[in-house]
């Protein structure tokens, strides 16, 4: 058989979030320089967002393929827009629950179409790289001959839990009308994991919205799947992953950075970037805290404030990113009044920014977050220790590695809401004395983990070179 067969081409559909954008344009990237040919795809709506931040620094037209950077340097990624089934001025952050409807049911049917043409093309698309959360990706790869590899953006653990949630059902932890509230101790490959620390979803009372549907069908969805890669490292989840591994074949391949964790060539960010470099530079070192609550999550107006206070009372310095919307589409100002005036000289507040640019800072000494696994693994690798403040999602059980298993962070959200006086003494001892140097010990040596496994013979290096042997193999088998 002639090698030509072999030319690895992979359709790559990212998940409309900017959480997972990210990884899956690092992950295409990645790819791309081993071999592969990608037709990398966004929703129209994401794609919109990407060139209209990126507009004003390019001027118009520059961004209208966020990869002809990377094909320049001779890297073979295609692009393309698919409809996420709604118009591009629909709000999809107003209208959470009825955008996750139309991903559910209506996106596939674009899917479908996109990919049916795209049967034609040379060389020929043999898989299918997309998020864990898309319910329809057994049913295209089913439908043209695809391997289905199904991408995870978040930690092992929650991967598992999610895997797991016939036996939270069974035994009365999920979706009953008293759950129970002990420790969770019968997931393969978990020890014991509390109620409070699963993902917001499992911890709710009301179990049939929207977003558990998807979960449900996701969960079912990925169990299809013929490999799963994760963005996470084999030494920092090993039991977790081993007992994924004997349901199906897992790679670990994270963290998937941009190459050489420089602000990657191709557009990612939703929104315009502001600059903080030098308001950084004129700070000590170490002395600065950053803070972000990431992209998408929401945060209550009563906790923006005493953060707000409690930042004040600290006396510390800050750069907060607070997106206009934090607080929701319709409320325009977050903030107590007159606080940006009392900041001058001590705060800087930003609606975005490159946060592996200010990561990467030397006077970044702490990151206040909403645990966000990129943010996670991002402050990890600028060796910054972390406080917690999840909101949404998987952002609970990322708390729980960060502080519970892995020693690299506190937690500011102990409580249901947070008080001012909280929020600075706890900013002070992230900061500042023992357990700020204890912590910033700790985050290196984990630190050090991610470093070896992405080095020449490290642990994500070989699994991704296995998971691209494997998919060779299962391209040939999909052909006789």
């Amino acid at each position: 058989m002639e090698n030509s067969h072999q030319k690895l081409h992979a359709l790559m559909i990212a998940y409309p979030l900017q959480g997972h954008v990210i990884p899956s344009v690092h992950l295409a990237m990645k790819l791309a320089s081993m071999g592969f040919t990608i037709t990398f795809v966004n929703t129209q709506s994401i794609h919109h967002q990407l060139t209209k931040s990126h507009h004003h620094n390019d001027g118009p037209g520059a961004a209208e393929d966020i990869f002809a950077g990377a094909r320049k340097s001779g890297l073979d990624i295609r692009y393309a827009t698919v409809s996420d089934g709604f118009p591009l001025g629909f709000d999809r952050s107003l209208h959470h629950d009825q955008f996750m409807e139309g991903l559910l049911h209506v996106m596939s049917a674009h899917v479908d179409e996109f990919v049916g043409k795209l049967a034609a093309s040379e060389p020929p698309v043999n898989c299918l790289i997309v998020d864990t959360f898309y319910v329809w990706s057994s049913m295209i790869c089913e439908k043209y001959h695809l391997v289905n590899i199904s991408f995870w953006t978040e930690p092992a653990l929650v991967l598992t839990v999610y895997y797991h949630l016939d036996l939270l059902r069974i035994n009365g932890h999920f979706g009953a009308i008293d759950n129970r509230e002990d420790a969770i101790d019968y997931v393969p490959g978990v020890r014991s994991i509390q109620r409070k620390d699963l993902a917001s979803y499992l911890q709710a009372d009301n179990t049939g919205t929207v977003v558990h549907r998807i979960i449900n069908e996701a969960f079912e969805n990925v169990k299809k799947a013929d490999v799963i890669i994760c963005n996470t490292v084999q030494e920092l989840e090993p039991d977790t992953l081993l007992a994924l591994q004997k349901k199906q074949p897992v790679y670990a391949i994270g963290p998937v950075f941009p190459i050489g964790f420089a602000k990657s060539p191709v557009a990612t960010s939703l929104w315009s970037e502001s600059d903080c470099t030098e308001w950084l530079s004129a700070r000590p070192s170490g002395s600065v805290l950053y803070i972000s609550f990431g992209s998408y999550a929401h945060a209550s107006k009563q906790d923006i404030w005493e953060i707000a206070y409690g930042l004040l009372l600290s006396e510390v310095s800050f750069i907060w990113v607070l997106r206009p919307d934090i607080v929701s589409s319709d409320e325009s100002e977050p903030l107590p009044p007159g606080f940006r005036d009392q900041i001058k000289g001590i705060g800087l507040i930003v609606p975005w920014c490159c946060q592996i640019e200010v990561l990467s800072h030397s006077s970044i000494g702490g990151f206040l977050t909403h645990c966000g696994w990129n943010s996670i693994l991002e402050s990890i690798w600028c060796c910054v220790p972390i406080m917690c403040f999840p909101l949404l999602t998987d952002q609970y059980t990322n708390r729980k590695l960060v502080v519970d298993d892995w020693g690299i962070g506190i937690n500011l959200r102990d409580e249901k809401s947070v008080t001012r006086e909280e929020v600075s003494r706890k900013i002070r001892r992230l900061m500042i004395g023992g357990l700020a140097d204890e912590l910033r010990k700790k985050v290196r040596e984990v630190r050090k983990a991610l470093d070896s496994a992405l080095g020449p013979n490290g642990s994500s290096e070989k699994n991704l070179n296995d998971f691209i042997d494997d998919v060779k193999v299962k391209i040939t088998s999909n052909k006789q």
